[in-house]
C-alpha cells in the first residue's frame, strides 16, 4: 500500500511536470533544459530541495543560465520565484539577479527585469511577455557583486499564456497578488480544505468547488471606524490597455466599501471601479475599463465601519486587451509621439498663434566651425526664436503643441540652446495651457546653460484637464535680445523619473555612467578619455556632450598624443545575425589639426578589420550624427580608431553610439569623406 501511495504521488508530480509549458521549469530532478554559460560560474541543480543555486564558493563575477529556444506569438507572463541570501546588508556592490530577454535577430539582451533585494524566504517576480513573432530565449544572470557569502537561488520559472495580473487563486503563489497587512483585517486564502472564518463561501468560482480557492475579507475582526484592507496585484511591466474583470461576492449588514483602484509608481491612485449593490449573494461579474501606459499596480480595496460589516470574496481576475464595452467611449490610447518634433521636415503638429508675428523660424545651419547646427543630425533643421526679423523688445515668441488629455502622466524632453544673452534667465519657459486658454501655469524656465551648447530640459506633469504644452521665448529689452533655439522635443508616458527605473535600451551607450560594452585597446597616452564639460584646448573638442549638455562623451586629448598616434575603442564581442544592423554614433571633429576617425568591422576568426566608414580633418563645430549599415553572422566587434592629426588642436570625440537590428531608415549620404565642406556661416531660412 506504502509503495502504492507513492507510485501516486510520483504518477502526480509527472503529470504536474507534463503540464508544464515551454520555458517552465521547477527544478525538480532536471534543469528543463535551461543550460549554464561553462565561461562563467555554475549552477548547482539541488533536486530534492527544488531549486537552483549559485553561490561565492567558487571564484567569479556572475552565472548566467538560458532557456531552450521559445517561441509565443500571444502575451504571456513569466513568474520567477527566488531569494538572495546574504549575510551583509550595506554593500556598495550587492549580489543581484537579472532577467534578459534575447531575441532572434538581436545582437544585444533586453534587461526586463533586475533585483537586488535580499530575503529570508522566497520572493516572487511577474514580468509580462508581449506578443511577438521573434523566437526567444529567457536568459537569468546571477551577479555576485562584493559580496563574499552571497547566495541566489532559482525556485521555479512559470511561463503562461495571459497576463500577469489575471488570477485564480488556486496556487500558493497567488500569481504574486500580496495583502497590505493591517494588525485587524487582512484578504486570506478561502476555500480548499480552510475552514478558518465565520463568513465561508461555499464554494470558489474557478471551479465551482468547495476544494477551489478565493481571496475573502472578513469584519470580525474590526476594531476601528474605517478599517481597510488592500489586495496588490504585481506590477504591469509593459503598457496595456482593455478590459480587467473578476467576479466577487458581497455580503453585508453594515456599509461595506469595495473599491478597485490604479497607483501608480509615485503613489498616485485613481479609482476605476466601486461596488453599487449592497448584495449579491451569488458571484457577481465585474468588468471595468482599464488603462496602463506605465507601470501600475491594481488594488482590490475593502473599507468596513463596524466588526458586523460582512464579507467580500474575490475570485478569477482576467484582463482582455479589448475594451470591456464600446459604448464607454473609451478612445484609442493617445499617442505621445503626436506631441513631439524633429523639425526635420516641418513643424509636425506645433503651431504658431499669428498675432505673436512670426516668432519661432525654422532654421538649418550648413557645416561650419563659427556656429552650432541642430540637434538631430548637426546638419538638420531647429527653430529659432528672436532672429533679426522680431528682435524688438517686449517681443513674445510662442509656439504650441497639440492638445494632450487628461489625467495621464506625462514627460516631456527637449533641447535648447542660447547664444548672445547677458542674463539667460527667463528667456525660455515652457506653459501649461488648459483648453479653454483662461488657465496657464508655468511649468519649466531656464535658470542659466553653457552658452551655445544644446542642453536637454527633462519636466514631468499630470493635469486632469486636457492641455496643450506651449514654448515661450521672451526678448526683454533690445540691449538683451539673444537666439534661442529648440530642437529634438519628444513625449513620453509616464514621469521622467520612472524612465530612469525602467531599463536602459539595449545596445545603447550614453557613456553617462561608465563605457558600456567599449574597452581600450591599450590604456595609456594614447587612450580614449572620458570626460564631461569642455575640452582642455581651446578652438578644438566640444564644449559639453551631445546626450544631455551636461554628461559624458568619449574623446582622445590630442597634446597628450603625437602626430600620427592612435587610440582604439574596442566593443566587445557581439552576437552575430543574420540580416542587417544599423550603428548610430555622434562624433565631434573640431579644430584646425583634426586627424582621423575610423569605424572597423572585425568579424570573429578573421585577421583583417574591414573598414565601414571614415572622416578626415576638421568637419564642423557641431555633434554629427554618422550612420552605418553593416551585416555579420558571426561574432564580431566594432572599433572605434581616432588618430590624432598635425597639431594639438585635434580632439576628437564620439558619443551616443546605438546598435539596432535591422536596415537603417536614413542613410548618410558618404561613408569616407576627407577635408571640410565650404566654410559657410550663413543661416538658411
Amino acid at each position: 500500500a506504502v509503495t502504492g501511495a507513492r507510485f501516486v504521488l510520483a504518477a502526480l508530480q509527472l503529470a504536474g511536470a507534463a503540464a508544464l509549458s515551454p520555458g517552465s521549469c521547477a527544478f525538480e530532478d532536471s534543469a528543463c533544459g535551461y543550460g549554464w554559460d561553462y565561461a562563467h560560474l555554475p549552477w548547482v541543480l539541488h533536486g530534492e530541495g527544488h531549486y537552483i543555486s549559485v553561490d561565492t564558493s567558487y571564484e567569479g563575477e556572475k552565472a548566467v543560465l538560458s532557456s531552450p529556444e521559445l517561441y509565443s506569438e500571444e502575451w504571456s507572463c513569466i513568474r520567477l520565484i527566488y531569494q538572495i541570501a546574504t549575510t551583509s546588508e550595506t554593500l556598495p556592490d550587492p549580489a543581484r539577479l537579472n532577467l534578459y530577454l534575447r531575441q532572434e535577430g538581436e545582437s544585444f539582451d533586453r534587461l526586463l527585469w533586475s533585483t537586488k533585494e535580499p530575503s529570508d524566504s522566497w520572493l516572487i517576480a511577474s514580468l509580462d511577455l508581449t506578443n511577438s513573432t521573434k523566437k526567444y530565449k529567457i536568459v537569468l544572470e546571477g551577479e555576485m557583486g562584493q559580496d563574499k557569502s552571497a547566495s541566489i537561488a532559482v525556485f521555479e520559472i512559470k511561463i503562461t499564456p495571459g497576463y500577469c495580473i489575471e488570477c485564480d487563486f488556486e496556487e500558493n503563489h497567488l500569481c504574486g497578488f500580496v495583502n497590505r497587512w493591517n494588525p485587524n483585517v487582512n484578504w486570506f486564502v478561502g476555500g480548499g480544505s480552510i475552514r478558518n472564518s465565520q463568513s465561508i463561501l461555499p464554494k470558489d468560482h474557478t471551479l465551482n468547488s468547495e476544494l477551489g480557492h478565493y481571496m475573502y475579507v472578513d469584519s470580525v475582526y474590526v476594531k476601528h471606524f474605517q478599517e481597510v484592507a488592500q489586495l496588490i496585484s504585481p506590477k504591469t511591466t509593459a503598457p496595456m490597455s482593455g478590459c480587467l474583470s473578476f467576479y466577487y461576492q458581497l455580503k453585508q449588514e453594515s456599509s461595506i466599501v469595495f473599491t478597485v483602484y490604479l497607483r501608480d509608481t509615485h503613489g498616485f491612485y485613481e479609482e476605476i471601479w466601486k461596488t453599487d449593490s449592497a448584495l449579491s449573494a451569488d458571484w457577481a461579474l465585474a468588468e471595468v475599463d482599464f488603462h496602463a501606459p506605465y507601470p501600475m499596480e491594481v488594488i482590490f480595496e475593502v473599507a468596513f465601519n463596524s466588526a458586523k460589516g460582512g464579507y467580500v470574496a474575490l475570485d478569477d481576475i482576467s484582463f482582455s486587451p479589448v475594451y470591456c464595452s464600446n459604448q464607454t467611449g473609451m478612445r484609442t490610447p493617445f499617442n505621445p509621439a503626436v506631441a513631439g518634433c524633429n523639425f526635420e521636415e516641418d513643424l509636425c503638429n506645433f503651431y504658431q498663434d499669428h498675432k505673436d508675428g512670426p516668432g519661432w523660424s525654422r532654421v538649418k545651419v550648413k557645416r561650419n566651425v563659427y556656429r552650432t547646427g541642430d540637434h538631430t543630425t548637426g546638419f538638420g533643421y531647429y527653430l529659432l526664436a528672436n532672429t533679426k526679423f522680431t528682435s524688438q523688445p517686449g517681443y513674445i515668441g510662442r509656439l504650441y503643441g497639440p492638445t494632450l488629455p487628461g489625467n495621464l502622466q506625462f514627460c516631456l524632453r527637449f533641447y535648447y540652446a542660447l547664444y548672445g544673452f547677458f542674463k539667460m534667465s527667463g528667456t525660455l519657459a515652457v506653459y501649461l495651457f488648459e483648453e479653454n486658454h483662461v488657465v496657464q501655469e508655468k511649468i519649466w524656465s531656464v535658470l542659466d546653460s553653457p552658452k551655445g551648447v544644446w542642453t536637454q530640459a527633462e519636466i514631468s506633469f499630470k493635469k486632469p484637464m486636457p492641455c496643450k504644452v506651449v514654448f515661450v521665448s521672451w526678448c526683454k529689452s533690445f540691449w538683451d535680445c539673444g537666439l534661442v533655439a529648440l530642437d529634438d522635443i519628444s513625449l513620453s508616458l509616464g514621469s521622467c523619473h520612472a524612465a530612469e527605473v525602467l531599463m536602459p535600451n539595449p545596445g545603447e551607450c550614453t557613456f553617462e555612467k561608465d563605457e558600456c560594452v567599449f574597452t581600450q585597446k591599450k590604456r595609456g597616452r594614447g587612450s580614449w578619455h572620458r570626460r564631461r564639460g569642455p575640452t582642455p584646448t581651446s578652438y578644438t573638442g566640444p564644449k559639453g556632450d551631445h546626450t544631455t549638455g551636461v554628461g559624458y562623451y568619449m574623446y582622445i586629448e590630442a597634446s597628450n598624443m603625437v602626430y600620427g598616434q592612435r587610440a582604439y575603442l574596442v566593443s566587445r564581442s557581439l552576437r552575430g545575425t543574420s540580416g542587417k544592423q544599423c550603428l548610430t554614433f555622434f562624433y565631434h571633429m573640431y579644430g584646425a589639426g583634426t586627424g582621423l576617425l575610423s569605424v572597423y568591422l572585425k568579424k570573429e576568426g578573421d585577421e583583417e578589420e574591414i573598414p565601414l566608414w571614415r572622416r578626415t580633418g576638421e568637419q564642423s563645430i557641431s555633434w554629427l550624427r554618422g550612420v552605418i549599415e553593416y551585416e555579420s553572422d558571426r561574432s564580431y566587434q566594432i572599433i572605434f580608431e581616432a588618430i590624432r592629426g598635425v597639431s594639438m588642436r585635434s580632439d576628437t570625440a564620439i558619443d551616443d553610439i546605438l546598435f539596432q537590428a535591422g536596415p537603417c531608415l536614413e542613410m548618410e549620404e558618404i561613408q569616407f569623406s576627407s577635408g571640410y565642406p565650404d566654410s559657410l556661416n550663413e543661416i538658411e531660412y
